[in-house]
């Protein structure tokens, strides 16, 4: 089995985008810039579905490919996507190759007409519900877990009167981590899982309503936000109705399990992620950082970009004064070829250069998200002393890795893990810092001011049992 991780920093899954004008204007321009604003969930693939809920029933226009949105798109492209209704989805593969036919929105046409859907998340029990569906004579065209969900969908959806009834009834099936939305021929659908991993929510503009990762899809669009999807929750927009809400897979509030690294990492820091600030959660992290890992130093600096929010909390908590000691080349994307092994050149050299006169004969704390393996933060540590840092103490804004996700996120096994085969004293002297800090498990509640939160990558103590197996990237060729 292959592990997917590209390199030694995180990755979520994906980012999704849905929109339903009921004034009948066309929608795929919209839905660019919705997937815009979502490009750092994912940067492997882009792919929007419309379709016209006054024309041919069942006809979906839709256009995917491989890179950033503005690679897989340009205007030519998008003039020919003629709908009032649509979806879109930006892909990192976390199960599953990286190709053209993994790429979403799935376009699903079968008996009733047509399906298109676009997820966000991992599923566990995909191989189970996968060899069931196979055995029944379903074929696949893809290798990844949200093609098993639109079949679920579409046969549930041939003895139902409803697709929301339809897609209820396929999630009861469903065990893991998904926001999905679904296009149907005359209705726009979001459904969240039960534990609320990933984050989902909803909009309004004139006379469309809006489904998105992160509210700051919306903001970009000039939605106004009118609330989070909450766990469990199945959505559905229909001219007829509006907005139709089915509670029915709900669970106990106090068992929702928010991935954590919402807050932490994968967010854009001007989203909220069910009513909590994500800037403020990092800001808060930093200071955590100062109260439980202080030192004396004379500059703060973040890694960028996830690392500055919190690298500011620590200086506003400690009055070590903020600056900029990275400068980050904005151009390095999905299509960046890393240096060869035997290369002078490092990958993070490319990505990242150094502001000498800023850090040279200074006392350094550098803060970062996260530390995975630790190349990177071991080169990052060498770039800011090769620059003359006279000490550089690293401050990590999450506890360490120990053990594997199986809800979307690309954290490796655990004999990968650097945290899992060292002590922190060991790991500082892996990277070279003059000192290591993390922040405290028990503060993780306060970032996301006492929401239920998954913290299974950092105990081992998943909110549902993980597979006996490690699915992850079981289907990739």
């Amino acid at each position: 089995m292959k592990n997917v991780l590209r390199d030694d920093v995180l990755h979520d899954a994906c980012g999704v985008f849905g929109i339903y004008d009921f004034d009948g204007k066309d929608v795929a321009s919209t839905i660019y810039y919705g997937l815009f604003a979502l490009q750092h969930r994912g940067q492997e693939s882009a792919g929007i579905a419309v379709s016209d809920t006054e024309g041919p029933k069942g006809k979906v226009d839709f256009h995917k490919g491989m890179g950033l949105v503005n690679e897989a798109f340009d205007g030519e492209t998008l003039s020919k996507l003629h709908g009032n209704i649509g979806v879109g989805h930006v892909r990192y593969s976390t199960a599953g190759e990286s190709s053209i036919s993994n790429a979403q929105p799935l376009v699903l046409n079968y008996i009733k007409g047509t399906l298109a859907l676009a997820h966000n998340g991992n599923l566990i029990n995909a191989n189970e519900l996968r060899d069931e569906l196979s055995r029944t004579g379903a074929i696949f065209q893809t290798t990844i877990d949200s093609e098993t969900i639109a079949y679920y969908i579409a046969r549930e959806r041939l003895n139902t009167p409803t697709v929301e009834e339809a897609v209820r009834l396929a999630c009861r099936r469903l065990k893991g981590a998904y926001s999905l939305v679904v296009m149907s021929p005359r209705k726009l659908i979001a459904a969240r899982d039960p534990y609320g991993f990933k984050p989902l929510c909803i909009g309004k503009r004139d006379n469309a309503y809006v489904f998105a990762s992160e509210t700051c899809a919306l903001s970009t669009i000039g939605a106004e936000f009118i609330r989070d999807v909450r766990p469990g929750e199945i959505v559905t927009i229909s001219p007829e109705y509006g907005i139709q809400s089915n509670l029915e897979n709900c669970i106990d509030p106090g068992k929702e399990a928010r991935c954590i690294f919402e807050y932490i990492y994968f967010a854009r820091p001007d989203s909220y992620i069910d009513g909590v600030s994500v800037y403020e959660s990092r800001i808060k992290a930093g200071k955590f950082l100062w109260e439980d890992s202080p030192v004396e130093a004379d500059l703060v600096t973040g890694v960028p970009e996830s690392g500055n929010a919190a690298a500011l909390g620590f200086s506003l908590a400690s009055g070590i004064p903020y600056g900029t000691a990275f400068v980050k080349n904005t151009y390095v994307g999905r299509t960046f070829i890393k240096p060869k092994q035997n290369s002078r050149e490092s990958s993070v050299q490319v990505k990242l250069s150094v502001l000498k006169e800023n850090v040279a004969g200074k006392r350094v704390v550098m803060i970062d998200d996260s530390i995975v393996r630790g190349t990177t933060s071991d080169r990052i540590v060498g770039m800011l002393k090769e620059a003359g840092a006279k000490e550089v103490h690293v401050r990590i804004s999450s506890p360490p890795f120990l053990w594997p996700c199986y809800f979307g996120i690309d954290v490796p096994a655990r004999e990968q893990l650097i945290a899992y085969n060292k002590s922190i004293e060991e790991i500082r002297d892996f990277i070279g810092a003059d000192s290591l800090g993390y922040l405290r498990k028990e503060r993780l509640l306060e970032m996301s001011e006492g929401l239920p939160i998954c913290t299974g990558c950092f105990d081992g103590k998943y909110p549902m049992n993980p597979p006996q197996d490690d699915i992850r990237g079981e289907y990739e060729k």
